[in-house]
């Protein structure tokens, strides 16, 4: 198009002088095939140019009328007011048909672009942020916001323009109102409420289903114009309604299974407690503190739940140690020692069929007894090649032992336990885990003290 611009002035040129002879000198014929080249020059350059050509069209046409009013025939008259509106309808459809297409290809950049956002959000705040971005990307609404059930109470939860101020506040029932927000279950109305009038005078309101029509929440979109949304937009609203049901939908059932197998887990742990009782709570102490270590090292949730579940499952494979040996009261000989170090790889053998479990999870139960300068088990690995989750928890693992009796020996102290943790920085620990796993008891600590 670049390349051919200089010669479609030159044709811009030539028909416009083109009709502007045929005028004066009464050309019919001319005249139409003149103006009707001029305004396909001028929708093919683009910008102002199909306005130039339309005006330039009608002064050929009312001056050829002109030059012709003495001697001009009914059947001329009609034509040339034809051609008038012929011209005109034609750059009012070509405007038409470019709005179309730039709403068009708005859409399709705003969903490849929200879609990737959505499928990359890991929790229900994400999704529901992406969905409300994606409808600010389309521009159909300055003012819009998600509205979600919270404990009982409608809440905005996300929200552009000017819901924005309300984002986690609770929408409550005006006084003067006459039906219960709880019964009806809709809030559009006490939404839209929030803002004055001027700034509503245009709405609309889409609601929000999972996969299983399970009610998630409601868009809720406001202009402050009184053009009426489209059927166009609507129809953009309610597919981004759907996509993100959709989205939201599939995370909370990802939720719901990924709540039911920690309590599996929980419970197996449990039942490994009943078997070793001599750890008195050994399992939920050491998952406790897995899960306050994550939140220091700033994982998400995924990394958290790993950790979690395998310090659930970390001594599974000790169902496979004979009680003999187990709850032996003192110390074992090389053979015993032997036997109880196969408990990792043991744990790790009887979990592969639970594909559920992620690999970090497999990888702490099997690696837990590493050491940092490669003497552990089972495998001898030796600094950053022993997992990332295993090397974590061998800390908490054994700071729960050191601290808490074993038939074995006695519970040490706090200071020494962590004493003995801080000796081992280089040896037998990861050296930054263990600067963060001591900041933390000390945080924990001056906490504890401010209380």
């Amino acid at each position: 198009m670049s390349r051919a611009r200089p010669l479609f002035f030159v044709l811009f040129l030539f028909s416009a002088a083109a009709a502007a002879y045929a005028a004066w000198q009464g050309q019919a014929l001319l005249l139409a095939g003149a103006t009707v080249f001029l305004a396909v020059i001028g929708l093919s350059l683009g910008g102002p140019w199909p306005w130039v050509a339309l005006t330039l069209g009608a002064l050929a046409v009312v001056g050829a009328l002109w030059e012709m009013r003495e001697n001009l025939t009914p059947a001329q008259g009609v034509g040339g007011l034809l051609l008038l509106l012929g011209l005109t309808w034609a750059r009012l459809r070509e405007r038409t048909n470019t709005r179309e297409l730039a709403w068009q290809s708005q859409v399709v950049q705003a969903f490849t672009r929200g879609s990737e956002r959505l499928s990359q959000a890991r929790d229900g705040q994400a999704i529901i942020q992406a969905g409300v971005s994606l409808l600010s990307q389309l521009g159909v609404a300055p003012t819009l916001a998600f509205v979600a059930y919270q404990q009982g109470l409608p809440y905005i939860v996300a929200a552009a323009g000017d819901y924005a101020p309300f984002v986690d506040r609770p929408v409550r029932q005006d006084a003067s109102g006459g039906h219960s927000v709880q019964a009806d279950h809709w809030v559009d109305e006490q939404v839209l409420a929030l803002l004055s009038r001027g700034r509503r005078q245009a709405t609309h309101v889409a609601q929000v289903y999972g996969r299983d029509e399970t009610h998630l929440g409601l868009l809720v979109l406001a202009r402050p114009t009184s053009e009426h949304f489209s059927a166009s937009e609507k129809e953009v609203i309610s597919s981004c309604a759907r996509l993100l049901g959709a989205q939201l939908g599939q995370q909370h059932a990802n939720r719901n299974l990924s709540e039911a197998n920690d309590l599996t887990l929980r419970a197996l742990g449990a039942a490994l407690e009943r078997r070793d009782d001599e750890t008195g709570g050994h399992t939920q102490r050491v998952v406790q503190l897995s899960g306050r270590l994550a939140q220091a090292l700033g994982w998400d949730e995924e990394q958290g739940r790993a950790l979690r579940w395998g310090a659930y499952l970390h001594d599974l494979g000790k169902i496979a140690i004979p009680d003999r040996i187990l709850h032996k009261r003192g110390p074992l000989d090389p053979e015993e020692r032997q036997l109880i170090q196969r408990h990792t790889t043991a744990g790790y053998e009887m979990l592969q069929d639970l594909h559920f479990l992620p690999a970090e999870t497999l990888d702490l139960v099997r690696y837990h007894h590493e050491r940092w300068d490669g003497t552990g088990y089972p495998a001898g690995l030796r600094g950053t090649r022993i997992p990332e989750s295993a090397r974590i928890f061998s800390i908490i693992d054994v700071y729960d032992a050191l601290t808490n009796a074993r038939p074995y020996k006695p519970a040490w102290s706090r200071e020494r336990a962590l004493q003995e943790i801080r000796a081992g920085a280089g040896t037998h620990f990861d050296p930054e885990y263990v600067k963060v796993f001591l900041q933390l008891l000390e945080e924990e600590d001056d906490a504890r003290l401010v209380l």
